[in-house]
This record gives C-alpha cells, structure tokens and sequence, in this order.
C-alpha cells in the first residue's frame, strides 16, 4: 500500500467516524427530547394521558379533518367517562389488597420502622389521591 493510499484511507476512517458520531449524537438527543417532551410512555403510550394533549397529537400526526377531530373527541371524552366509572368500580378492590399488604408488611417492622413506613405511604396516599383527582 503506498503512502498516499494510507492517507486517503486514514481520511476516509476519520470521516466514516465522524459521520457515525453525529447519527450517535443526534439519536440521542432526539430520545432525550422524546422523552422529555412526552414522558417515558409517549404521547399514545401506556402512562397518563390529557385527552387534549393526546387529540392535537393525533390530528397533527394522522391529519385529521374537523369532522373527524370532533368524533374522536367525543370518543376519548366517553372513554374517560368509562375509565372513571371503572376506577370507581375497581377502587374498593385495590384499595382492600393494599391494605392488606401494608399489615403484613408492618408485622415484618420494628415499632421505628412502622413509624417511616406509616409517613411514607400516607405521602404515597396524599400524592396518588392528588393524582386521580387531575387525571380522567
């Protein structure tokens, strides 16, 4: 191999790197974004939605006309209605396991230790009770 031949293959290997850095760099600022604009679940994830949020979302996406935006409207505001009554229907089972499952574990505790494990789940309380008052 002479010399000029390594040189063009060295300039060759530099810019081949720097080209798969930038994808490297530019991928992951594009997940950062992501993940920082829409949460770990994404808009149309598994995590909390805002209906508004979540229909500006599809109509910018799937280009959804008036006619449609209104119907798919209707549609999320029905299914927030129904995850409603279904929380309300389901609370009273939850509600009775996790109770269960904070006596048990207390009966594991030291008299100290059920004093924290008390404060942290009425924290655990106090936040998920403000949660479900904000989410559909």
């Amino acid at each position: 191999m002479t010399p000029q031949t390594k040189t063009r293959m060295k300039i060759l290997l530099v810019v081949v790197g720097v080209f798969l850095l930038g994808c490297v760099a530019g991928a992951s600022v594009d997940s950062i974004y992501r993940l920082r604009r829409h949460g770990p679940d994404g808009p149309w994830g598994a995590g909390r939605r805002d209906s508004a949020n979540e229909l500006e979302h599809m109509r910018r996406e799937l280009g959804l006309n008036e006619q449609q935006t209104t119907e798919i409207r209707a549609i999320l505001d029905q299914t927030g209605n129904d995850y409603r009554a279904l929380r309300k229907e389901v609370r009273p089972r939850y509600d009775a396991i996790r109770q269960d499952a904070h006596a048990r574990i207390r009966a594991v505790l030291t008299p100290e230790q059920q004093q924290r494990f008390d404060v942290k789940a009425a924290e655990h309380d106090a936040r998920r009770n403000s949660d479900n008052r904000e989410s559909p």
